[in-house]
């Protein structure tokens, strides 16, 4: 099969019109196909010539199909980075951003058909691009690809850069909501990914803050799974849902109220108040797939967090016992279960028969606790300020009392 070999970028682009042409009418014979991939490689030659890169990404695109069906992997790897280099001949962003979406929209058409080597296409072109939002696009059809393709776990290592590529991007609230839940979608696949997928929905349900109800209703059914996947997930305690007006329209909404009041008794009650709810709801609860014994357990956990909460400091192991509704054997193991867990500092007095509990997790982190946090800080910044204004002055003084002593010696 004939290779693509360029000598020069004009010659690669040549290269590639030629290789797609011979390629696309080789059945036709050689007195038809001639012609027309004579026909081609003069097009490319004048849109080379005119500088017309994006008449000319569109012609060297057409053939794309039949190259990933025909062709090795190495060399798709090798005409598809001639074409995506189109993108640095301009510089006029919306002429690269046209580009961007011809060859995204090629490479994206048949994803189950070599998938892997389609994400690296995409992820050359994302590299050649310094345009943030043509960034942004490419990074977001890089996303539907591994999905479509199934090739996901290429992709999700990224998903620890997001942070900085917001940065970078500077794209808006809907860009924003479409890449969290995009993401989020992306991770509650992989059940070991549940407490990173909450997060991101979270990330999606913070960005309708300040919208009004009309806007808000597009979110009520990502507020309904994130209320979902929180109760459910044995490892997340601690979450801001109540704070978030995505979630807060859910109290009296018709469907969703119910489980709203689930995700108050999670994060403001204890052990009883689940046990009443599930007593009444529990229909509604196996229709989520919550499994009862589950949501048992982390409420236990729950609620002993508020009690290490309430400010003595010291807890009975009775009074563990009664709220946390079991033996008095157990007592020990779920304290056990919370250090672990790093949502108690605690010390067990078997002695006395007393957790002595300092540093406990808030359950809810909101507002509220943002201020708390804020105020510690600003007094430890000045307590740090003081003490080295101390230091300073003490040097001052040892220094001053040195040269006295200089002074007489001579």
């Amino acid at each position: 099969m004939t290779t693509v070999v360029p000598t020069s970028e004009e010659d690669a682009a040549l290269s590639v019109v030629r290789f797609a042409s011979e390629l696309a009418w080789a059945d036709a014979g050689p007195e038809i196909a001639e012609p027309q991939v004579s026909r081609l490689c003069m097009e490319a030659e004048e849109f080379i010539v005119m500088g017309k890169w994006l008449e000319l990404a569109t012609l060297m695109i057409t053939s794309a199909e039949l190259i990933f069906s025909k062709v090795s992997e190495i060399d798709i790897e090798s005409i598809f980075t001639i074409i995506c280099n189109l993108v640095t001949k301009t510089e006029n962003p919306d002429e690269v951003m046209e580009i961007v979406k011809v060859i995204t929209a090629k490479v994206i058409q048949q994803p189950n058909e070599k998938p892997a080597v389609r994400l690296k296409i995409l992820i050359n072109l994302y590299n050649l691009l310094e345009t943030p939002y043509c960034q942004f696009y490419v990074y977001i059809k890089l996303l539907n690809l591994a999905v479509d393709g199934k090739v996901t776990e290429y992709i999700i290592p990224s998903f620890k850069k997001i942070d900085s590529f917001l940065k970078d991007w500077k794209i808006g609230i809907p860009e924003q909501r479409e890449l969290f839940l995009t993401i989020s979608n992306i991770l509650k696949e992989n059940k070991s990914m549940s407490k990173d997928a909450f997060k991101f929905l979270t990330n999606y349900l913070a960005t309708f803050l300040g919208e009004d109800a009309n806007v808000l209703s597009e979110a009520k059914e990502e507020a309904a799974r994130a209320i979902v996947e929180f109760v459910r997930a044995p490892d997340v305690f601690q979450c801001d849902l109540l704070d978030l007006p995505a979630v807060g329209q859910l109290e009296k909404d018709a469907k969703y109220a119910l489980l709203y009041q689930l995700l108050k008794i999670f994060l403001t009650q204890r052990l009883d108040a689940y046990l009443d709810y599930h007593a009444a709801n529990s229909t509604l609860l196996n229709s989520y797939g919550l499994v009862h014994e589950e949501c048992i357990a982390k409420m236990r956990m729950m609620s002993l967090v508020d009690l290490s909460s309430d400010g003595s400091g010291k807890i009975p192991y009775e009074l563990i016992r009664e709220t946390l509704q079991i033996n008095d054997d157990e007592v020990e193991l779920w304290v056990v279960r919370a250090i672990t867990a790093k949502l108690i500092d605690c010390k067990m007095d078997q002695l006395n028969q007393v957790v002595v509990a300092s540093h406990p997790t808030d359950r809810v982190f909101g507002q509220h606790q943002w201020k708390e946090l804020r105020t510690k800080l600003v007094t430890w910044k000045g307590n740090i300020a003081n003490v080295i204004s101390t230091i300073q002055a003490n040097k001052v003084t040892e220094d001053g009392s040195q040269v006295a002593q200089g002074l007489v010696v001579r």
